[in-house]
């Protein structure tokens, strides 16, 4: 999937993570969930209290909703949205 990010936007220096297992650019200054919208990585999580296991993704983007929880450096149930990139971070999804 190509960068969903705008080309015009001046953007901080380049950091590299994994997601998934998976590597990815993102920049300073962005959020973990930043980075994944701009990959194209929108289901983060399945609902836990749900039988069929919807995905699901950040709502909020603010910390508010919970919805955007992962796995960050092996500890879990972090806020994508709160959570700035930092290089050679490792990130696991349960949406996939």
């Amino acid at each position: 999937m190509s960068d969903l990010r705008i080309k015009a936007h001046r953007r901080g220096k380049r950091v590299n993570l994994r997601v998934d297992g998976r590597p990815i650019t993102a920049y300073s200054g962005e959020t973990v969930f930043a980075a994944l919208l701009a990959e194209g990585i929108k289901a983060l999580r399945h609902a836990s209290k749900d039988k069929t296991k919807t995905a699901r993704g950040g709502f909020c983007g603010m910390g508010v909703c919970q919805e955007c929880r992962v796995t960050i450096d092996g500890m879990p149930d972090r806020r994508a949205c709160m959570t700035a990139v930092c290089e050679g971070m490792e990130v696991v999804t349960d949406g996939r």
